[in-house]
């Protein structure tokens, strides 16, 4: 079993920056399958590019382009590689940063993917600081990393809260591209689930209003395809299901705090 160290990754580093117990790194994965192994300390996977099977001795996990994972410390799994090219971002932390942040490592089980878009905005603005390194990158990163585990750590925005069966049918919907949600009595049918009982869930199983959830959809797989330099932004515009291309920029820049053209041409 082999126990890769501090800021050690399968694949080909191509940029990384190490500061105050944080490693952030970006790499090419160049092999098609690693061995086992497991790592020294927790970090977040944010797949950029290409296709990845993530698998442990529980579940094989499909990973492809806009897919983010958090792998625990004592997490043992390989990685194989399905699409000629893959990329990732990582962030790890060393143990000594939750300890200056008192932040409980062991809160963190196993691997989980995540599909917060609310997680997948913070990533977004730290890789967007992490390329952009300039004299605001380190404190901008230092926040963001506070943010980002706080809400994975708090009751509102904790991964493995317990979820009544019905949530993983409604995300489903959600994440459609051929399903038109017209309104929560829609919802209530499809589901099987009064719309009473749902008007009150949702807030708290998704730690946000629907509206603000579908939103958050649609940024987080922008994100995606602002990464890929073949679609341009009106086609990105209605790939995402924005009415239009002022309504998609005024709502990215709501998230993610620049405009998409900002973004793309950083990244």
């Amino acid at each position: 079993m082999k126990i890769l160290t501090k800021g050690k990754y399968y694949g080909e580093k191509r940029l990384e920056l190490e500061n105050k117990g944080i490693i952030l790194s970006e790499y090419n994965y160049d092999m098609p399958k690693t061995d086992w192994h497991y790592h020294e300390n927790p970090y977040f996977m944010y797949v950029i590019d290409g296709n990845i099977y993530d698998i442990n001795k529980k579940r094989k996990t499909t990973c492809s382009s806009g897919s983010l994972l958090l792998h625990n410390w004592n997490e043992v799994h390989y990685n194989t590689k399905e699409s000629d090219f893959a990329r990732g971002f990582h962030v790890e932390f060393e143990r000594k940063w939750y300890e200056q942040k008192k932040l409980d490592v062991d809160l963190w089980e196993g691997s989980q993917v995540i599909e917060n878009p609310g997680m997948h905005h913070l990533l977004g603005k730290i890789y967007f600081e992490f390329k952009c390194q300039d004299k605001y990158s380190e404190l901008s990163i230092d926040l963001l990393l506070l943010q980002l585990c706080e809400t994975s750590q708090s009751k509102e925005g904790e991964l493995f809260k317990k979820q009544p069966p019905w949530i993983e049918p409604l995300k489903e919907i959600l994440h459609s591209e051929n399903t038109e949600i017209t309104s929560l009595q829609f919802l209530s049918d499809e589901l099987g689930v009064h719309p009473v009982y749902l008007s009150r869930a949702i807030p708290k199983y998704f730690s946000t209003t629907l509206g603000n959830y579908i939103r958050q959809q649609k940024v987080k797989k922008a994100m995606v395809y602002l990464l890929a330099p073949q679609y341009s932004l009106t086609e990105i515009t209605y790939l995402c299901g924005f009415s239009d291309q002022s309504h998609f920029t005024r709502t990215f820049k709501s998230y993610l705090g620049m405009t998409p053209s900002a973004y793309r041409s950083k990244l």
